[in-house]
């Protein structure tokens, strides 16, 4: 393949690869991607994964294009039938771990047979001492005592079994009586339940079967990135997603590597989670997120902030957990913080503790600092960050005195809160730049970007649900509502600092999909409804109305029978919140409640409830649908379209919205999918980096409930937003949009549509006659 220079893409679309959806079922539907616009396909990782993978996440080894996807020649053939039909790949890359699987993680498997001493002992941040000299494995189903009598030495092949499971024996040790030589490894095979305590190595989030990868050191990013950079190099490659920056050391220099590395002839975004006004660091070498950031602003454009005050409120009064009734958002995430730094995060805690200890020890000034204290300073400082990791530059304005303050409010004994200013100031980089004191300030901020993503995204967000649709990637569920000022302010900054970053609705990664999203936002315009749809749904009971209050809005948000798809989201949930239940210490009682809940209600009798509500919203979630999605495709910043996302596309949490892609039968948001992006490629310039975003204001009565802007001069959108409030307020009368002087096409009627006459006010009435949003392009 001739190597060629890349370009931005105008739009991507991604498609969930796997082994029933290999490279040569994406060739095959290249011919109709290309008709549907997009200008690159966006393909879930592609390297070696553990075998019958489903997402590619879980990498062993780098060096190799995964063989149950078609290998390297089935990409390069992928790659050479989109550029025949004029798209480019963009694919995602996971730098910051991979698999621990054995034996199929061959760097991991050496370091297991050779320990410290091994070449590749430099690619994982393994705590040696902390383990006694060994590599802790939480592998076995049960207390290593129990199962002795199950454990074969294969000295032939220099392998210790345990069933399927494989280990590497030490050199010198297969002739050893079993107790000696488990003691003679270079790890330690144990009980899955230890990893909470005494795991020894850094792992993402609280997955123990995905091991922390060093990419700061030269050598390893060198041979992790191989194969990558010179897909990269021969054109096979034009852009690439990076798969959670926080989880590294340095994030900084990694993408400074990276852009040396490309020669910064390669679209990079990042799946970086922005909390709240957070920004991006504007020195970084990429073009933005992916679009968790542009999520939240569309989604909270369709929320009625009124209602889902008055939700919330009644949330409170029948549903809430205990602990939290007549409590806020923010009490309930700092509760799950508090149980996940306390419990799943434990071993990261009493890894920064002995850190934080040892630089202690080593200066006469900071001695005698109790161990406890220490614990207790890096817990209540973890659980104060509000964003997902504090960053080398601007640190102090996340891990305030306010914070530190409030931290050593905790202490029992107000010397001991003197640790709180240590384990700060360690953060922050005041105590030197020793290796200890280096490792500490990276391991605090990787900590913190998994307390953040495992107590809000997976256990907060299961756990305070008045409004589900705002319990998103990014979203802010105590403030669901966006006026369209702030979404204005929003789209200019982003036109104007990262007009080539992402954006999405849905992805691999959303709890709902954005329909689903839609359907469950327009409840924020009606409540008295969804009162009385409880009300009229109270004769099955639910194991606790917390758990029903999310079945019935889950239930709506499909929009029709879930059956097994419900019950899956529904347990996920349950088990997520960790209030009755959990993934470790599931309650059979409480979740066999669960399910013949859901079989004698939202997935059984009272189907046809929730269904009557879903038909008398449907045309508003009609609005709600084409308006988020023409605002995604139009906005500035690249869209990426999630796989089936160009029609209807109704899924809930994995593995519900990972199936294998099928071409969807089309509807009218696939009409409005088509004419948007083919305007795109039609008109680069108004798209493009260099496009300008002006907000239109409407005027009138009803203006509240148009949100309109023009691009770059050449195009105009306009979208409806709280249509039910604004049928009950009497429609558009009386209220218009003034259009930029020049003769306006409607872009979504076809190419006889007649043209409108701008410089002046047109009615809203007149401009949304056909349907609830407009796309107009400019006379050339």
């Amino acid at each position: 393949m001739t190597p060629h220079a890349p370009v931005a893409p105008s739009s991507t679309y991604r498609l969930q690869l796997q082994p029933e959806f290999p490279f040569a079922a994406a060739a095959g539907a290249v011919p109709y991607l290309a008709s549907l616009g997009v200008t690159h396909l966006h393909l879930s990782p592609v390297l070696e994964a553990v075998p019958g993978s489903t997402h590619g996440y879980d990498v062993t080894d780098h060096g190799r294009v995964r063989e149950e996807l078609g290998g390297e020649e089935g990409l390069r053939a992928l790659a050479a039938t989109a550029r025949d039909h004029g798209l480019g790949l963009v694919v995602d890359l996971v730098p910051n771990h991979m698999a621990a699987a054995l034996p199929h993680n061959r760097p991991l498997w050496e370091v297991l047979r050779n320990g410290p001493a091994s070449p590749y002992a430099r690619w994982f941040d393994i705590d040696w001492d902390a383990g006694g000299g060994k590599v802790l494995l939480p592998v076995l189903p049960a207390r290593i005592g129990d199962l002795l009598g199950d454990l074969r030495v294969d000295s032939g092949n220099g392998l210790l079994r345990h069933g399927t499971q494989v280990f590497p024996l030490r050199e010198g040790t297969a002739g050893l009586p079993l107790p000696e030589l488990l003691d003679a490894q270079w790890y330690r095979p144990v009980w899955w339940r230890l990893a909470r305590t005494e795991l020894n190595y850094r792992r993402f989030f609280t997955v123990s079967d995905l091991i922390g990868v060093r990419v700061e050191d030269p050598e390893v990013f060198a041979a992790t990135h191989g194969k990558v950079l010179e897909l990269v190099r021969d054109g096979v490659v034009e852009g690439l997603r990076i798969d959670h920056p926080d989880g590294l050391a340095d994030p900084d220099g990694y993408l400074e590597a990276l852009r040396e590395a490309t020669g910064g002839a390669c679209w990079i975004v990042l799946e970086k989670i922005l909390t709240g006004d957070e920004r991006l660091p504007a020195g970084w070498p990429v073009a933005g997120t992916t679009g968790y950031d542009a999520l939240r602003r569309i989604d909270g454009l369709f929320v009625d902030p009124a209602g889902a005050a008055e939700l919330t409120e009644l949330y409170r009064q029948v549903a809430a957990p205990a602990g939290d009734r007549g409590g806020h958002w923010e009490a309930t995430a700092r509760r799950a913080a508090y149980k996940v730094v306390t419990h799943e995060l434990a071993a990261e805690v009493a890894h920064l503790t002995r850190t934080a200890g040892r630089v202690c020890a080593a200066s006469p000034a900071l001695r005698d600092h109790a161990p406890w204290a220490l614990r207790a300073a890096v817990r209540e400082l973890l659980i104060r960050v509000p964003v997902y990791r504090p960053y080398r530059v601007g640190g102090e304005r996340v891990l305030t005195e306010e914070a530190a303050l409030a931290a050593k409010g905790t202490f029992a004994v107000p010397e001991e809160s003197a640790a709180v200013d240590v384990v700060r100031d360690l953060a922050l980089g005041r105590l030197g730049d020793g290796p200890d004191q280096r490792a500490f300030r990276a391991r605090f901020a990787q900590t913190a970007s998994a307390l953040r993503a495992k107590s809000v995204e997976d256990k907060a967000f299961y756990r305070y649900v008045p409004l589900l649709s705002a319990n998103e990637v990014g979203g802010e569920p105590g403030r669901p509502a966006v006026a369209p000022e702030e979404f204005h302010t929003y789209c200019a900054r982003i036109a104007r600092d990262w007009p080539l970053a992402g954006t999405v609705l849905s992805t691999h990664d959303t709890k709902r999909s954005a329909d689903v999203r839609a359907r469950i936002a327009v409840l924020s315009e009606c409540p008295g409804r969804w009162a009385k749809l409880l009300g009229d749904v109270a004769r099955v009971p639910a194991p606790d109305g917390q758990l029903g209050w999310s079945a019935w809005q889950t239930a709506l948000g499909l929009g029709g029978p879930g059956g097994e798809r419900l019950a899956g989201a529904l347990l996920k949930a349950a088990r997520e919140a960790g209030l009755h239940t959990s993934w470790t210490e599931q309650d059979a009682e409480y979740e066999q409640a669960v399910a013949e809940f859901l079989a004698a209600g939202p997935a059984g009798a009272l189907q046809h409830t929730v269904a009557e509500l879903a038909r008398e919203l449907a045309p508003h979630v009609r609005a709600n649908v084409l308006g988020a999605a023409l605002l995604h495709l139009a906005m500035p910043g690249v869209p990426d379209l999630y796989q089936g996302t160009e029609a209807v596309y109704e899924a809930l949490v994995d593995p519900d919205n990972r199936a294998p892609f099928r071409q969807v039968p089309p509807d009218e948001k696939t009409a409005l999918t088509r004419a948007v992006l083919a305007l795109r490629r039609r008109r680069p310039e108004v798209f493009g980096a260099s496009g300008t975003y002006v907000p239109l204001a409407a005027e009138g009565p009803a203006a509240g409930h148009c949100v309109a802007f023009c691009r770059s001069g050449g195009v105009v959108v306009a979208v409806t937003r709280l249509s039910l409030r604004l049928t009950e307020a009497g429609g558009w009368a009386g209220t218009a949009l003034p259009l930029p002087p020049g003769r306006w096409r409607d872009a979504l009627a076809g190419p006889d549509a007649g043209a409108v006459d701008g410089g002046r006010p047109v009615p809203l009435a007149e401009l949304f006659a056909h349907r609830p949003v407009a796309l107009l392009e400019g006379a050339r």
